[in-house]
């Protein structure tokens, strides 16, 4: 037998069919991949928002107009974007040849000490060009370290989910991100509330950065006690033994270029929507309309709240009725949402403005909720972590990072929210053409998916199954 062979025979199958063992053995696993990633997304979305409050004037105060200040803060926080990719490939790399908890272990403590630095920069009128600089700097070693921490936190529970319920599963690490920037809008807003404008522009925001510190060491502790999924064991052990099996960001671009794409094309509307509504918001109503900032905080609190909620319940709708027919709902929904949500924050009035937030980030979730399960099902073992990082990864370069200084410019150069949903129309168009191009997954196990890869390319654990 080859190792490969030996280790399948000593492992349990990494489906937890039934029984209270496996449930309690998977809730904990979920448990280890959410806190992580809600310390990460805490962070990365913290400056999301300081981008829109702060960034422009404390880093970029000789930037013209107000908004012209707030473009350059969100061209910074691009960088992390554009380095995202890189992480996902480095990473990615890692990942699929030692596994998914040391990437984990590592990229939470990489993004844990930039935060807690931005945190302690000096603004512009101190150190003068030094203090953009140093924070593209470490923005760009945030947006590093996230870029392999998405795809090892949703395959640690995609791997070990039961066929019949992976989107369900799955779906809450994702769950987790609207938990992160629930938490950094509450700090937020708290130090906002508490502090007059003064000081929360001079030292206020800066608690947010520094919290980082605690939640980071929590996080590390709880991922250093998770286990590799079986499957993933039996395929590093086949790409140890027999050599002609390869792994990686190179493999699966070779391999499965069409998977790479499509999972690019499901991402991008998805992204595009996801920073209009947390952070391009934020810019309308308080450049247009002079909104309190307070209260668009708690909107945006209430709205992350739901969200939370509604992730886990679009999973398991996955899991009834398929992927396709949800992720095509929301394509469909997500293109008319700018339509009536922008009159409603015209209003000025609180609930309705809440109200079209909420409503935007559920649409949201009816693409976002699926997308572990469905681009998890797209790889098999041996690339997967490579392939999922690479095309959720590299189109936040051109969807999310580019987003909201679209958006921004478009708002600047119309005065109009409308060319903003016309952009938003032709995001959903590219996502909804990769949708109908999937094959339906639901309740595919992800063995048919690598028995399937070794046949099509005549590797070695194709003949060991045939035999």
């Amino acid at each position: 037998m080859t190792s490969a062979e030996n280790a399948r025979s000593r492992t349990a199958d990494p489906t937890p069919a039934s029984g209270d063992t496996a449930a309690s053995g998977l809730k904990r696993i979920v448990a280890a991949s959410m806190i992580g990633t809600v310390v990460e997304w805490y962070e990365f979305f913290l400056y999301a928002t300081a981008a829109s409050l702060v960034f422009g004037t404390v880093f970029f105060p000789n930037a013209g107009s107000q908004l012209d200040g707030i473009i350059a803060a969100f061209l910074t926080y691009a960088v992390g974007f554009i380095a995202r990719p890189l992480g996902g490939i480095v990473f990615g790399q890692i990942g699929d040849r030692l596994g998914r908890k040391h990437t984990l272990q590592v990229t939470i403590i990489m993004i844990g000490v930039a935060t807690f630095l931005i945190g302690c920069l000096p603004g512009f009128g101190t150190i003068g060009y030094w203090a953009p600089a140093l924070l593209v700097a470490l923005r760009f070693i945030q947006g590093f370290a996230l870029g392999g921490e998405w795809g090892g936190a949703v395959l640690l529970v995609a791997e070990q989910s039961p066929d019949r319920s992976r989107a369900f599963w799955a779906s809450w690490p994702q769950a987790a991100v609207p938990v992160g920037n629930l938490l950094a809008t509450l700090v937020l807003l708290t130090m906002s509330a508490i502090l007059p404008a003064a000081q929360f522009l001079e030292w206020g925001w800066r608690v947010a950065f520094w919290l980082s510190a605690v939640i980071v060491l929590v996080g590390y502790y709880i991922r250093k006690h998770v286990s590799e999924a079986p499957i993933f064991l039996e395929a590093r052990a086949q790409v140890e033994s027999e050599k002609a099996v390869s792994y990686g960001v190179f493999e699966v671009v070779r391999r499965y270029p069409t998977g790479v794409l499509k999972a690019m094309g499901l991402r991008f509307a998805e992204n595009i929507l996801y920073y209009i509504i947390v952070s391009f918001t934020i810019v309308y109503l308080t450049t247009v309309h002079k909104y309190d900032t307070s209260q668009l905080l708690l909107a945006l609190l209430i709205a992350h709240a739901v969200h939370f909620v509604v992730i886990p319940q679009v999973g398991r709708l996955c899991d009834r009725i398929g992927r396709k027919p949800v992720y095509l709902a929301g394509a469909v929904l997500g293109a008319t949402w700018a339509f009536f949500a922008f009159p409603m924050f015209d209003t000025l009035n609180p609930v309705l403005i809440v109200l079209a937030v909420t409503v935007g980030l559920c649409f949201h979730a009816l693409m976002y909720a699926g997308q572990p399960a469905i681009m998890a099902e797209l790889f098999p073992t041996r690339m997967r972590y490579s392939g999922v990082s690479l095309g959720y990864q590299v189109t936040s370069i051109v969807a999310g990072s580019l987003a909201p200084i679209i958006a921004t410019a478009l708002l600047q150069r119309f005065q109009s929210w409308l060319p903003v949903a016309l952009y938003i129309v032709a995001a959903c168009v590219i996502t909804l053409i990769a949708v109908l191009t999937l094959r339906e997954t639901k309740g595919l196990s992800l063995r048919a998916v690598d028995d399937a890869d070794a046949a099509r390319f005549d590797l070695p654990t194709g003949r060991a199954a045939r035999a």
